[in-house]
């Protein structure tokens, strides 16, 4: 049976510039996939502003519907690992990238991108993590694999404000690290401290800015989380102690790296490159797992900036593109 629904669109002009906008769809317009979801919630990422962009190199057709992750239960399903009124949830692979995303009262994916709601989440909690708070736990997830524990010293979260680092500084807080957080908003230590931070500082105190990065500086953290790349990312690395991690997920910073070998191969440091799209299957279901028990912070809800619908979605993707947002934005598609 067809159904119609609204989806925000974005779409090209006659003059060739990029326009969202919601729109009434019908689900036979949606793209192929075994399993049709109706969407209860989704949240807004970084790549979700670019992709309402014209120069955002998300989208590479119009029309298109974004929205990279989304939580709902299940309308139909051709495969038999999931069945109707399942609740479920979707983060990364293509969607909202090459197939119509999350920011749409209906999708449509692939079975394999679908996994089960955990027990422990709600639908609504699923998408407070969102494909953010996904990245950080995966960020954990890593480092954890590379020897970091809370008794070995500090661990620093760059970018401490956008969904990555509040999710982050959440998930290490309960699984008992000293988090220093590092934000250039002197008017959110109070939120970042709420989050589980135990130090706030300024990002200059990572990085002042100087054109000239120190290959190594003194030992400060044991490891760290950055969403932010670029040269902060550089002299981090200087300041990580020896056998110490980074997971890097993020490029607000920019995408050249202008550091040498020496912490490599002098302290032995690992950087490790987090990627919350393409992470296998098994691994994906583990984490959200550990998101509905073990790691669960009690403070999920601190995260929450705002709940919007589709109508706000427009002037929210600007927001988070300007830097303007705090903590996560959670997108309403149920009626």
């Amino acid at each position: 049976m067809t159904q119609s629904f609204q989806a925000l669109v974005v779409d090209q002009t006659h003059d060739g510039e990029v326009q969202a906008e919601v729109r009434s769809l019908k689900t036979d317009s949606l793209p192929a996939g075994e399993v049709l979801i109706r969407v209860a919630y989704s949240s807004i990422n970084y790549k979700d502003g670019l992709a309402a962009r014209k120069d955002g190199n998300i989208v590479k057709s119009y029309p298109f519907v974004p929205g990279i992750d989304c939580s709902g239960t299940v309308v139909s399903s051709e495969d038999s690992r999931f069945s109707e009124g399942q609740a479920v949830l979707v983060t990364g692979y293509g969607l909202g990238v090459s197939q119509f995303g999350g920011f749409s009262q209906y999708a449509r994916v692939p079975a394999d991108w679908v996994v089960p709601l955990p027990d422990g989440l709600t639908l609504r909690e699923a998408m407070i993590f969102g494909t953010a708070g996904f990245t950080a736990a995966l960020s954990l997830y890593r480092l954890e694999q590379n020897d970091v524990a809370p008794e070995k010293g500090k661990v620093l979260v760059t970018g401490a404000t956008g969904g990555v680092g509040g999710a982050a500084i959440a998930l290490l807080h309960k699984r008992g690290y000293h988090v220093v957080a590092s934000s250039g908003k002197v008017e959110s230590h109070d939120y970042l401290k709420a989050l589980g931070a135990a130090d706030v500082i300024s990002r200059e105190e990572v990085y002042d800015g100087a054109e000239s990065i120190r290959p190594l500086a003194k030992q400060l953290w044991q490891a760290a989380v950055d969403p932010v790349g670029g040269k902060p990312l550089a002299s981090l690395l200087s300041q990580i102690a020896y056998n110490g991690s980074v997971a890097v997920s993020g490029l607000t910073a920019g995408t050249k790296l202008p550091t040498t070998v020496l912490p490599f191969i002098l302290r032995g440091v690992n950087l490790l490159g987090i990627d919350s799209v393409f992470c296998p299957y098994d691994t994906r279901v583990a984490i959200w797992k550990h998101l509905g028990s073990d790691w669960k912070p009690e403070q999920l809800e601190q995260l929450v900036e705002r709940e919007i619908g589709l109508a706000d979605l427009p002037s929210a993707l600007e927001d988070i593109l300007a830097a303007r947002s705090q903590g996560r934005t959670i997108v309403r598609l149920a009626d």
